[in-house]
């Protein structure tokens, strides 16, 4: 809260009275209201804008000469846990791409280590530069059919509803127990009916979504074609396009987004990991490209701003206007988004800001209690049969219920690279019943050896993709040494391995490093047969069991459309 004598600074800098702290001089500023580029001063005042379409002088200055100036970006939905880094190194990676306030939620963290993730999370927001704003995690586990870490009901989350970096409830994925009034869905959202509260509710329309939205949920980012956000939008809800590592939804959005809704929509990037930023961007990349499908481009920097603060009750940034949080981010090209410099609530970005942090501990670095495994852990028994079978498309969470010959040998049914069929097998690993849920998927094109991670939504139990049991115990047996992470086996051996230990979600290496891990897993993925762009992030989507349409947790195979386990492989 501002004092009176911060005020009185603030309005003899506005007027010229006294030189401003910090001057950003002959920029061109843009008005994602109107779409007007005005070359201009900028005058701040600690952290609050307080002058524009004026000249001032300043203690310091930045030469704005020939770039642009914009409002910071906001990311309106995400999991810093899936950038797989602390938060810590999330902000020193995603802040020089422009992102000044990210809205995240820990919901990754809360599954595995309960309210102790979330005050980890809210502990670090306060000490990263960007904005960092927390949704408490509203589903966890996510549903009945997985076992998770931790169990949070309301009065878990109460104890935070007012803390002053908490936003409201996280995304509600368990949409079914919002249409059956289930109790302990009511007992969550009735404290927040005077709050946000964050939708997830992938294909679900006519009546069902008028009962959701009744519920007060007033936000989806899991929409995936134009029509379905069309529909969300009709009824009420902010649609936040979504384009993450494996999550790509902005080409189907793209069309929705013009003069007419861009007030209604926003942008996010859910799961997103340090080799997709640094070689693509974050919010950065999505602005560029939907400028470039041709949407109207002061529109796409309003919904990135401007809409996203409002959607999300941040009424003091948004716009670069006298009164705003000092978030600036200034850009050489406009259609481009290339960002040059960025300014966090008045202070300029640099490695000498982000050496002003102070630390956090690592929290769960004990969380992988799964007692080493065997290849005949990864048995499959039963005789040929025509099976459900998980179908993975590359760039969706979306899964195929497929159904799929499986061959057999004796009493064991066999993964067949061939055809494109391997073993999925989810391991819980919290410590809480060892229970192993076994079955099989297409889609990752593997011809030899296994691929393993502990990161998997949303219980994070250990899911393994493969077709040789012993791969797939090698790279289990990995996972467990190093405190959790991905790994990748071929011929007995791990071939490529990042280490996960914070929680089994989080490296506590620099983001290079992690980047540079990441390369070489991929590389490796690549050398046993997987066709997908992003094969470790697929794997962790494999046991989402609020997904449709075919998942598997630790108790098995989980039909998403009709909310139950099936029988185990068959």
């Amino acid at each position: 809260m501002a004092d009176q004598a911060f005020l009185a600074r603030a309005i003899a800098q506005a007027r010229g009275l006294e030189p401003a702290d910090l001057v950003i001089r002959n920029v061109g500023l843009l008005d994602v209201i109107t779409g007007d580029v005005t070359t201009t001063d900028i005058a701040v005042c600690g952290d609050r804008i307080v002058g524009t379409h004026a000249a001032y002088e300043g203690r310091a200055t930045i030469d704005g000469t020939g770039r642009f100036a914009v409002p910071g970006f906001i990311d309106t939905h995400l999991h810093i846990e899936s950038s797989l880094v602390t938060p810590a190194e999330f902000d020193r990676c995603v802040l020089p791409h422009g992102v000044t306030t990210a809205i995240c939620d820990p919901h990754e963290i809360a599954n595995v280590l309960g309210v102790d993730g979330i005050r980890y999370f809210l502990d670090a927001a306060g000490t990263t530069i960007m904005d960092v704003r927390v949704q408490l995690s509203s589903c966890v586990p996510s549903a009945a059919a997985e076992t998770s870490g931790a169990r949070l009901l309301a009065e878990d989350l109460l104890p935070f509803r007012d803390h002053p970096r908490v936003i409201g409830l996280a995304e509600f994925m368990n949409f079914p127990g919002v249409l059956h009034a289930e109790p302990e869905v009511l007992d969550k959202l009735a404290p927040f009916q005077d709050g946000h509260i964050d939708g997830h509710a992938p294909l679900l329309s006519g009546q069902d979504l008028n009962a959701y939205v009744a519920a007060r949920i007033v936000t989806e980012h899991e929409a995936t074609s134009a029509a379905e956000a069309r529909e969300k939008l009709a009824k009420g809800m902010a649609v936040l396009i979504r384009e993450g590592s494996v999550s790509k939804d902005l080409h189907a959005l793209a069309e929705v987004l013009d003069e007419n809704t861009s007030s209604f929509m926003c942008l996010c990037t859910d799961d997103r990991n340090p080799l997709d930023i640094a070689d693509e961007g974050h919010l950065d990349h999505m602005i560029r490209t939907l400028i470039a499908m041709g949407r109207p481009l002061h529109h796409v920097y309003r919904a990135a701003s401007w809409s996203a603060a409002r959607t999300f009750g941040l009424f003091d940034r948004g716009l670069i206007a006298p009164g705003q949080r000092a978030d600036i981010v200034l850009v050489d090209d406009l259609a481009a988004c290339r960002v040059a410099q960025v300014i966090s609530a008045g202070r300029p970005v640099d490695d000498d800001l982000f050496a002003t942090r102070p630390t956090v501990d690592p929290i769960g670095l004990d969380s992988v209690k799964r007692a080493p495994v065997s290849a005949a852990d990864f048995v499959i028994a039963g005789e040929a049969a025509d099976l459900p079978v998980i179908g993975v498309t590359a760039g969706r969470i979306i899964t195929d219920h497929l159904t799929v010959r499986v061959e057999a040998n004796g009493n064991a049914r066999l993964a067949d690279p061939s055809r494109d069929i391997a073993k999925v097998v989810v391991l819980e690993r919290h410590g809480v019943n060892g229970n192993i849920g076994r079955g099989f998927v297409r889609g990752f094109g593997l011809r030899r050896g296994a691929i393993a991670s502990s990161v998997g939504h949303d219980a994070h139990n250990l899911c393994v993709v493969g077709v040789d049991d012993a791969d797939m115990a090698a790279a289990v047996n990995r996972l467990r040494e190093i405190g959790g992470g991905f790994a990748v086996a071929s011929g007995g051996e791990v071939r490529a391995e990042l280490a996960l230990p914070l929680a089994g979600l989080m490296s506590l290496e620099p983001f290079e490093s992690v980047h540079d891990s990441l390369q070489a897993l991929r590389q490796a993925a690549r050398d046993i047969g997987s066709t997908l762009p992003e094969p470790f992030l697929q794997v962790a989507f494999l046991p989402l069991p609020v997904i449709p349409h075919l998942k598997i947790t630790d108790r098995g195979l989980f039909d998403v459309d009709r909310f139950e386990l099936i029988d185990e492989a068959g």
